[in-house]
């Protein structure tokens, strides 16, 4: 009963971190910022530890099926 709200919790956060993670790594190799007016190196950190956050707790979601 409870299993369907955990695959929308955790389809959601690993497609939002996947995503933002694609995003970052795209911007970041092709030498553009990822946030206008902060430091490059802090904006791909900040970025890359959100999207890991977010699919860290994706996988959180699936495992407790």
């Amino acid at each position: 009963m409870e299993s369907g709200p955990a695959i929308f919790a955790g389809m959601v956060f690993c497609l939002f971190g996947a995503g933002l993670l694609a995003w970052t790594v795209t911007r970041a190799r092709q030498h553009r910022p990822v946030a206008q007016g902060v430091s490059p190196v802090a904006s791909v950190t900040v970025a890359g530890l959100a999207a890991m956050i977010s699919l860290a707790l994706g996988a959180w979601c699936f495992t407790r099926l």
